[in-house]
């Protein structure tokens, strides 16, 4: 669940109720923005979670894009973020951090300490990822894994279109769109000539490649539109397709490719759909069905 304030409802009020309503998924935060509470707010939340639903939570922890931006906020140093998350794991485990502060509820008001929940953190540069590697137990991010970690988590977007369902259907645009609202927000910024498109993926085969027209969906394979967005590099590479690993074709390719690159002994990177939009429920279930098709 995301931690943009100005943009959503209570992350941990909506956690701790899926919690109640389920007893088995994985729940998590996707990304916890460390400027937006205390960090003894924190803690119990966690310890909360932890006890509602031992075992099930994971959190994941970022510098902030929406949740500072929409207050015409920069991310968060790395130098911030550290001495959080330490904080944070030293509350978790019934330490006293260094300005004399500890959890010291009461065991019946709260989870004894201490409390072992993961921690993920969302770095794309190298002194993220390094950071990560010290304090954190994985990495979490929107594009491949920058760099092999024992436990990486990947969100993966788009929507699965339906036999005959044409890319420019309302619907589609409704679950798709949502995701190029970020995109826009970053090429907005960005100096390059920037171009924005969906594409149509068929998955089905190794070989698929993104239609270059918005064309309706006719094949007999599954089909997945993904958000992409094409960059002007420079002159040696005039265009460079930056695709969204929204697709099912990515995720079998991905999971290939990582065996191969990976030793037995590392995780492979986990796909964490991220659907958009009014069909929520729909989309979870096209995209798992679509999924389960190409991996057997």
């Amino acid at each position: 669940m995301y931690d943009s304030a100005a943009l959503y409802e209570d992350i941990w009020i909506h956690i701790a109720r899926a919690a109640e309503a389920t007893e088995r998924i994985g729940i998590g935060t996707a990304v916890l923005v460390p400027n937006l509470r205390h960090v003894m707010t924190t803690a119990p939340a966690i310890a909360t979670i932890d006890r509602i639903a031992p075992g099930r939570l994971v959190c994941a922890i970022e510098t902030g894009y929406t949740a500072r931006r929409v207050l015409r906020q920069n991310a968060l140093t790395w130098k911030f973020m550290r001495a959080h998350i330490e904080q944070l794991r030293a509350l978790l485990r019934g330490d006293v951090d260094g300005r004399a502060c500890q959890m010291i509820h009461r065991p019946e008001l709260a989870k004894a300490r201490p409390i072992d929940v993961p921690i993920l953190i969302s770095a794309f540069g190298p002194k993220g990822r390094s950071i990560a590697r010290e304090i954190a137990d994985g990495w979490m991010g929107m594009t491949p894994p920058p760099e092999a970690f024992d436990w990486a988590e990947q969100w993966v977007r788009g929507t699965v279109l339906e036999r005959g369902e044409s890319p420019s259907a309302s619907r589609v645009v409704d679950d798709v769109g949502a995701w190029l609202v970020g995109a826009y927000h970053l090429t907005g910024k960005s100096p390059r000539k920037t171009c924005l498109r969906f594409p149509v993926v068929p998955i089905g085969s190794r070989k698929s490649r993104p239609s270059e027209r918005n064309e309706s969906a006719t094949s007999p394979s599954t089909t997945v539109i993904v958000p992409t967005c094409l960059q002007r590099t420079g002159r040696r590479s005039p265009h460079s397709e930056t695709k969204s690993p929204g697709t099912v074709g990515w995720v079998k390719s991905r999971t290939c490719a990582n065996a191969r690159k990976n030793p037995p002994r590392r995780t492979r990177p986990r796909s964490l759909y991220t659907p958009a939009g009014d069909h929520l429920l729909r989309q979870a279930e096209t995209f798992y069905r679509a999924v389960e098709s190409v991996q057997g």
